[in-house]
């Protein structure tokens, strides 16, 4: 055996752990999800399940008779199985994610990299969403939410100083909607706002701690240099920091779609069971398939977020190469 064989031999040999445990983590599932997607599974048994080609795909497509566009496009209701809302919802959320989180991530790690004092504090304060539990944060938002008592409603009452100002917002003459104590999520106006709001602020110090690596890595050179040549301060992070600190900020834009269409917890836990698919994501809509033994459209499910999540994240390299 030659040298050189045997150096490949000892590479593939360190190697192989990790291609199996990325075979059989990644790869496989969702081998395993795309051929349980093409058929009617209510059993973990394929052999006794019925192939039914994209029955699974049509029925979570399926708007009724309004069509597509009118689904996707109405706030008011869901239609059909309800999906196409869902997939609105996510893209939402990935929108708010995108151009709300990430500019204030990216404020608060511009205005904690330059040396000011509490800076460390400061950031472990921001930074303290990320590390509370999920459910903690469903807790405090719905103590948030509760009606009558709750600090929103609190706020609303100072505003609209009058009481009638619940059915003036939230009606259109058909009595205040109320569901186990949870006007603001389970009001069709102000209920995705609502579910937005949590899950865009749990992670905004994890974005601010991205950025902020990045922002401390610039050399002090090229900041005195620059204000040498009288530029601002703004000039500075426009022209030097945030040009320097993209590739994080192309990772932190992935991380942020993709983390929206994965989005399910903090939705879970604040709506419960109150399933009324206008507040649905499609991670809740494939845990009820699997919930009703639905296998195979639940494999539908996570085949479509699959392709959503890799397109954007092509897309999102595509548009931050032809930026550069």
């Amino acid at each position: 055996m030659s040298k050189k064989t045997k150096n490949r031999l000892n590479v593939l040999a360190f190697l192989a752990p990790a291609i199996f445990l990325f075979v059989g983590v990644l790869i496989a599932p969702i081998i395993i999800s795309l051929v349980y997607s093409f058929f009617d599974m209510h059993t973990y048994d394929l052999g006794s399940s019925a192939f039914c080609g994209f029955d699974n795909y049509k029925q979570l497509f399926d708007t009724g008779e309004v069509g597509f566009f009118k689904a996707f496009f109405t706030f008011e209701r869901a239609y059909g199985s309800g999906f196409v809302t869902s997939i609105k919802n996510s893209l939402i959320l990935a929108f708010f994610s995108v151009f709300v989180q990430l500019p204030i991530s990216l404020g608060l790690a511009l205005l904690l990299g330059k040396k000011m004092k509490g800076e460390k504090a400061l950031l472990t304060i921001n930074f303290i969403p990320v590390l509370i539990s999920t459910v903690i944060i469903a807790q405090m938002f719905q103590a948030i939410y509760y009606p009558g008592s709750g600090l929103l409603d609190a706020i609303c009452d100072r505003v609209f100083h009058h009481p009638e100002w619940r059915q003036e917002l939230f009606i259109s003459g058909k009595g205040v909607e109320m569901m186990q104590n949870k006007l603001w999520i389970n009001v069709n106006k102000a209920s995705l706002p609502a579910l937005l709001i949590p899950t865009i602020w749990q992670y905004v110090g994890y974005h601010m701690l991205l950025m902020y690596a990045g922002v401390k890595g610039v050399s002090i050179d090229l900041r005195e240099a620059a204000m040498l040549d009288g530029a601002t301060e703004g000039q500075i992070n426009r022209y030097i920091v945030i040009p320097i600190i993209k590739p994080i900020l192309k990772v932190s834009v992935i991380f942020a779609v993709t983390g929206s269409f994965k989005s399910y917890d903090v939705i879970k836990l604040l709506i419960g069971d109150n399933y009324n698919h206008i507040n649905d994501v499609p991670s809740i809509f494939l845990v009820r398939d699997l919930a009703a033994n639905n296998y195979g459209r639940a494999s539908a499910v996570a085949m479509i977020l699959i392709v959503m999540c890799f397109v954007f994240a092509l897309l999102i390299n595509k548009l931050f190469k032809e930026a550069d």
